[in-house]
C-alpha cells in the first residue's frame, strides 16, 4: 500500500474515531442510569477491550516502572472525575451543552501548559479564550443556578478543565509507556476506583444498560482510540486536531435527530464562536511549533 492509500486509509478511521467519539455523549441520555454507573460500565469494557486487543497482536501490558504504574493510575482518577462531570452535565441539560461546555479543553490547556514548560501564554491565546467566553455567554440558557442549563453548563467546562489536565499528564506518561498501556490502566484504574461507590448506592443496572454499556465501552471508547492512535502515526497533528473538532458537531447533530435536541439559534452562535476560537488556538500553537 502507498503513501497516498495509507494517508486516505488513515483519514477514514480518524473520521471514525471522531464520529464515534462524538456520538458517546448520546449515552448520557439514553442509558437509564446514574453517571457513576456510566462511566463505570465504560472505563470497565473499555479496559476489557484494550486487554483483550493487546493480547490478540502480541502486544505487552507492562508499564516501564512501578512508579509509572502508580502515575498511571492516578491519571485514572482525573479520567473518571472528567466523564462524571461530562456525563453529569449531559444528564442536567443538553447534549449540546455537554459537548459545546466540554470542547473548551483546548484554551484551558494553552494556559496550563506555560505552567510546566517555558512557553509564555500569547495573545491569541487571550484573544481566544476572550471570544469563548463570549460563545458560552451565549450558549447559557440564563445565569440562574436554579436553571438546569447553567448548571449544566458549568459542570461541561469543570469536565473540559479536567480534560485540559489529563491531556497535559498523558504527555508526561507516554514519554516512558505506550499510549495503549497508559490507555489500559487509566481505564482499569478509573473502573476500580469508581466500583466501592457504586456497591454503596446499590445501583444494579439492567440487562438492557449493560448493553448499551457494552456498546459505549467497546465501540465509542475503545475502537475509535484504537483508530486514533493509528491515525496520529500516518497524518499530520495539525490536521488530526482539526478533525477533532468535529467531535461536538456530530454528537450536536445525532442529538438533534435522535433525542429531538434541536439547539437554539442563539446556541448555534455561541456553539460557532466557542468551536471557531478552539481552532484558530489550535492552528496559531501548530504553526508556532513548526517555527521554533
Amino acid at each position: 500500500m502507498n503513501q497516498s492509500s495509507n494517508s486516505r486509509v488513515a483519514t477514514i478511521e480518524l473520521h471514525a474515531a471522531v464520529f464515534l467519539f462524538g456520538i458517546s455523549g448520546l449515552f448520557g441520555k439514553l442509558i437509564p442510569a446514574s453517571a457513576l454507573i456510566i462511566v463505570l460500565g465504560r472505563t470497565a469494557f473499555a479496559a476489557l477491550t484494550i486487554v483483550l486487543g493487546l493480547k490478540m497482536f502480541s502486544v505487552g501490558m507492562r508499564a516501564s516502572s512501578r512508579k509509572s504504574l502508580v502515575l498511571i493510575a492516578v491519571s485514572g482518577v482525573l479520567l473518571a472525575l472528567h466523564w462524571l462531570t461530562f456525563f453529569h452535565a449531559i444528564q442536567v441539560s443538553t447534549v449540546a451543552i455537554g459537548l459545546i461546555g466540554y470542547a473548551t479543553f483546548p484554551i484551558f490547556v494553552t494556559f496550563l501548559e506555560p505552567l510546566l514548560s517555558s512557553q509564555r501564554v500569547r495573545a491569541v491565546d487571550i484573544l481566544s479564550a476572550f471570544v469563548v467566553v463570549i460563545g458560552l455567554v451565549l450558549v447559557a440558557p440564563r445565569f440562574d443556578l436554579s436553571d438546569s442549563g447553567m448548571v449544566g453548563l458549568i459542570w461541561a467546562v469543570v469536565s473540559g478543565a479536567l480534560f485540559a489536565m489529563l491531556t497535559l499528564y498523558n504527555r508526561i506518561l507516554v514519554k516512558e509507556n505506550s499510549v495503549r498501556v497508559v490507555a489500559l490502566y487509566q481505564h482499569a484504574s478509573a473502573a476500580l476506583v469508581l466500583l466501592p461507590v457504586v456497591f454503596i448506592q446499590a445501583e444494579v443496572p439492567q440487562s438492557n444498560t449493560v448493553l448499551l454499556l457494552l456498546i459505549l465501552g467497546v465501540f465509542c471508547t475503545a475502537l475509535p482510540q484504537i483508530l486514533f492512535i493509528k491515525s496520529l502515526a500516518i497524518l499530520k497533528a495539525q490536521f488530526v486536531s482539526i478533525v477533532a473538532g468535529l467531535e461536538p458537531v456530530y454528537g450536536i447533530l445525532f442529538a438533534a435527530v435522535f433525542l429531538s435536541e434541536i439547539p437554539e439559534l442563539q446556541t448555534v452562535i455561541g456553539a460557532c464562536l466557542v468551536f471557531g476560537a478552539v481552532v484558530i488556538a489550535m492552528r496559531a500553537h501548530a504553526n508556532s511549533d513548526k517555527g521554533g
